[in-house]
């Protein structure tokens, strides 16, 4: 995995599939999530959780995600995630803060918890579920939130949905929001796009079903080569005028434009620009 100071990729790779997971932690992705909820069928979830039980080790931390708090192999799922080599857990269908209360009992130390908001009442509770102490970040299940409500559509259909998420993690003090998967594998430009799109809304990572969508989502999430270009002008411009308000290229350059040209280059370091 590539060490980042936020992580922007969320690879999924299923828990019954134990030769898979060296793979997705070599594929790029910021974060891997070992899958033992969707992705493994209720006759094999005893033996994949004995599978990662057996995988896990701190020299390559991944994230769990286990059975949700009302199934029953939810407390045996919160067990394994008391080994050392788990980073965080993705706890789905958070409802309520009292979901993330029975992980915090039955796991006895501060593992980070992202809250996956997949229900109406999980969105209806989210500003209480984001000031909990063990929430790391939120993420959106978009596909599971918009069969809850009959939305059909993933886009201006959750445009207010996704925006909120933004405003309480933002309000919550916590990173900004996961935003979820795309369906569509080999579909680079449509994984760009929903990418750059939940980028623009606020959102700071977003899940993954594929390595292949890897790469197109940690681009979409860095600077492009103009805004680089702009953001030195806007820097040398400021510097110029000794920190004062100033123009340049027919925009005024204040504190504001100051903060948001260092936090492009900040991301620039991380790797090379997008076209």
């Amino acid at each position: 995995m590539t060490p980042v100071d936020i992580p922007r990729s969320y690879l999924f790779v299923p828990g019954n599939r134990p030769d898979r997971f060296a793979k997705a932690c070599a594929s790029g992705a910021h974060a891997v999530i070992i899958d033992l909820e969707d992705a493994v069928p209720a006759s094999e979830k005893p033996a994949a959780r004995d599978a990662v039980a057996n995988w896990l080790d701190p020299s390559h931390p991944v994230l769990i995600r286990i059975n949700g708090a009302e199934t029953a192999w939810f407390q045996d799922d919160v067990a394994v995630c008391r080994a050392p080599g788990v980073a965080a857990i993705l706890l789905p269908k958070t409802d309520r803060v009292e979901h993330l209360r029975r992980v915090e009992e039955l796991l006895g130390n501060r593992v980070p918890i992202l809250p996956l908001i997949e229900t109406a009442l999980g969105f209806s509770n989210v500003q209480e579920i984001a000031r909990d102490w063990a929430v790391g970040r939120l993420v959106f299940g978009a596909l599971d939130f918009g069969l809850d409500l009959g939305i059909p559509g993933d886009r201006d259909e959750l445009l207010y949905f996704r925006s909120q998420l933004v405003l309480v993690s933002r309000l919550a003090r916590i990173q900004p929001p996961v935003d979820g998967i795309n369906t569509e594998i080999d579909e680079p430009a449509r994984i760009r796009a929903d990418t750059l799109r939940a980028r623009s809304l606020g959102f700071g990572g977003k899940l993954c079903i594929h390595p292949k969508q890897v790469p197109h989502v940690n681009a979409a999430f860095l600077p492009t080569e103009a805004e680089i270009a702009w953001a030195r002008r806007t820097i040398a411009a400021a510097t110029a005028s000794g920190g004062g308000a100033v123009a340049t290229q027919g925009h005024m350059v204040d504190r504001p434009v100051i903060l948001r040209a260092e936090q492009i280059l900040r991301e620039a370091e991380l790797k090379e620009p997008r076209a």
